[in-house]
Parts: structure tokens; C-alpha cells; sequence
């Protein structure tokens, strides 16, 4: 039986949501260029108290200082499929998953030479 919860409609509610939020903080604290990219939403100057490492992806929004080039949007592009097929339950999963972008399987499925952890 499928898990109702992922790759669903109610999954994507939650991406939905997730995207919502990160434009909530994004917008108004960017002080650098929104851009799209892809489906992205790029905000680029952030204060580093926002995110943790170079950005973080919540929902289809990358918050980020400076942290925006082809290789990071490509990773954080895989961020974004993975806030849709898990909606909400993205942010409890990454966190089960550990704080070592080398074990984490969400960084790992993402692309650890793209995000810039090797």
C-alpha cells in the first residue's frame, strides 16, 4: 500500500506551505537579487543567522548570502523535489538524519561535491 503522505497531494500542501514560509523570510530579509532559476527561488543576501553552512532550501526558496552558484542551485534543486515528495515531514526527517552533511541521505542524495561538502 502507498504511504499517503508522500508524493501526494498532501505532501505537495506541504511544499506548498514550506515554500510560503521561506518567501516569508526570504523576501523581506534579502538584501541581494530574487531570482528564479529553474524553479528556485533564489534569495541572495541573507543575514548568516538565517541558515546554517552556506543556505538552506525550504520549500522551492534557497536562502542563501552569497552561496548561489550553477553547482549549489543544482544541488538545492534536489532539495526541492525532496521537500515535495515528503512535504512537511521534510524538516523532522532531515533533522532525524543528522547534522553531518556526509552521512545525511538527504545531502548524499543531493550531491555532496555540488554542495560544496567535498
Amino acid at each position: 500500500m502507498r504511504n499517503p503522505l508522500l508524493d501526494s497531494p498532501i505532501s505537495r500542501v506541504g511544499w506548498l506551505f514550506g515554500t510560503l514560509v521561506g518567501l516569508a523570510v526570504g523576501l523581506p530579509l534579502s538584501t541581494g537579487p530574487v531570482r528564479v532559476v529553474d524553479g528556485l527561488i533564489v534569495c541572495t543576501g541573507l543575514p548568516r543567522w538565517v541558515f546554517r553552512r552556506g543556505g538552506t532550501c525550504v520549500g522551492s526558496v534557497y536562502l542563501t548570502r552569497d552561496n548561489d552558484g550553477p553547482r549549489v542551485l543544482r544541488h538545492e534543486r534536489v532539495h526541492v523535489a525532496q521537500w515535495r515528495r515528503y512535504g512537511m515531514l521534510m524538516p523532522v526527517l532531515y533533522a532525524a538524519a543528522g547534522r553531518d552533511p556526509l552521512r545525511n541521505r538527504f545531502e548524499v542524495e543531493a550531491g555532496l561535491e555540488d554542495g560544496g561538502y567535498r
